[in-house]
């Protein structure tokens, strides 16, 4: 089997190859063009599985380049996991983040279609599209209302995929995968940001968060579990949409306060409120309803919030450490980000 991964150095993709490798997948990768390697996530694959590994320069707003990818690998399956993903992002780069969004999936479909080979897609929707304005539990069935670009590009490709899937008859899935996080998740998303900044305010090495609305509730899963329920969509007799969440919502002061209970901390000593980093449109609440997956798939999340929260800080505690001892021999500098606690 072969598979085709748009975004594999995300933390989706990153996770999503592991999965496949141990399935003994031959797995593509698209990776962009640009000045730096950014491959950190997927370094441990490239140098311990490099015969069923295989990276590719391309461009979701270059439909010719998808194409031609498509044609040359002929994979089994294309999982289309590539976006600019952060929602406050997309307030400042809308085109972009629009751009990237629609073209890519489109194009994708449009290979699959033109291709001789009967090709497995899943498109990774999200659950921002459908604008959490009520705290009730959202399924397959209800109706979108987008709150900002990325959730609108999202529902775009949505959309599409259900439009080629009914016209054309391509095994087309939409994964609508509420929040998911790891170790592996940005540092400018909010969980991830927390579970850094335990990590440095345990150490020493950072004072204080700046955080924006505490009352934000969502919907959070490992990512290392979702990824599955991804593959498990493509070996589903029949192609369809699917949401993959907890069942159960947290708010943002939730995740900070278990976090820095992790250390023995409280957390309304360290957080800081900001209005800057409140959204323009605010979605206030997301939860998920699961059950068709549960049903159907015989998926489920294997980790619960506080595991996951713990899973996070861990490792950032970690990640600290070694800083703190780098920072030490003076072989990095503070970034200008951080208040650094000159008392230790």
């Amino acid at each position: 089997m072969k598979a085709l991964i748009t975004g594999i150095t995300g933390q989706d993709g990153s996770y999503l190859a592991e999965l496949l490798i141990s399935k003994g997948y031959e797995v593509h990768g698209t990776i962009r063009r640009s000045s730096s390697i950014n491959t950190s996530r997927i370094n441990h694959l490239i140098s311990s599985h490099s015969k069923n590994l295989h990276l590719h320069y391309s461009d979701l707003l270059d439909p010719s380049s998808l194409s031609s990818l498509v044609n040359k690998i002929e994979p089994d399956e294309i999982y289309n996991l590539a976006a600019q993903s952060h929602v406050k992002v997309s307030f400042d780069n809308p085109i972009f983040t629009t751009q990237v969004g629609t073209l890519g999936s489109i194009s994708l479909l449009e290979a699959i279609r033109s291709s001789d080979k009967k090709i497995k897609f899943y498109q990774a929707s999200s659950s921002e599209m459908y604008g959490g304005g009520e705290p009730v539990a959202l399924n397959e069935n209800t109706v979108f209302s987008p709150k900002s670009p990325y959730a609108a590009s999202k529902q775009f490709a949505h959309e599409i995929s259900k439009i080629y899937r009914e016209s054309y008859g391509i095994f087309a899935s939409n994964g609508i995968l509420f929040n998911h996080e790891s170790p592996r998740r940005g540092e400018t998303f909010v969980t991830r940001k927390i579970s850094k900044a335990v990590g440095r305010i345990f150490h020493g090495i950072q004072e204080k968060i700046t955080l924006g609305n505490l009352d934000a509730s969502r919907d959070w899963g490992f990512a290392g579990d979702y990824v599955e329920a991804m593959w498990m969509m493509l070996q589903h007799e029949t192609s369809d949409d699917w949401v993959i969440a907890t069942g159960e919502t947290y708010t943002v002061k939730d995740f900070a306060k278990a976090a820095f209970e992790c250390v023995g901390l409280n957390y309304e000593d360290y957080v800081v409120i900001s209005e800057k980093y409140f959204r323009p449109n605010e979605v206030h609440h997301l939860l998920g309803d699961p059950s068709k997956a549960k049903a159907k798939l015989g998926w489920s999340p294997k980790t619960d919030f506080n595991e996951l929260v713990s899973m996070m800080v861990n490792h950032d505690v970690l990640e600290a450490e070694k800083e703190k001892e780098l920072l030490k021999l003076k072989l990095i500098t503070p970034t200008w980000e951080y208040h650094i606690n000159k008392s230790q």
